[in-house]
């Protein structure tokens, strides 16, 4: 009989190693100040602190909360700034779709997704 491992647990570690890795980069490639992230592979929720200087780091872009007033909302999102609404169909920008989920006394929700 030969000692030689069967293929399937070898894939499996494979697997299992490019999987972590992966993992790895998607949440070393966030970043936040004056925020908090939620990302998978290919959506973040960015929820900003509304009086402070907020931005993120996600999905390759930057995203920064501009100004809230009422229900609209300013962000700037791979550098273009755009004015949000909750409810609103959600906006294109450097083929990401951006929609607003949420506005608080405290806090505002976006989520960026990948098209």
């Amino acid at each position: 009989m030969s000692s030689r491992p069967s293929p399937a647990p070898v894939r499996r570690v494979a697997a299992l190693a490019a999987g972590l890795a992966l993992a790895a980069a998607v949440l070393a490639g966030c970043s936040s100040e004056g925020a908090s992230t939620d990302c998978g592979l290919d959506a973040c929720t960015v929820t900003f602190n509304r009086g402070v200087e907020a931005s993120a780091n996600i999905l390759g872009v930057e995203a920064k909360l501009v100004g809230a007033d009422g229900d609209r909302v300013t962000v700037e999102v791979a550098g273009e700034q755009l004015a949000l609404t909750v409810g609103q169909q959600a906006t294109e920008v450097g083929g990401l779709a951006v929609t607003l989920e949420s506005v608080t006394a405290d806090k505002v929700a976006i989520r960026v997704a990948r098209n």
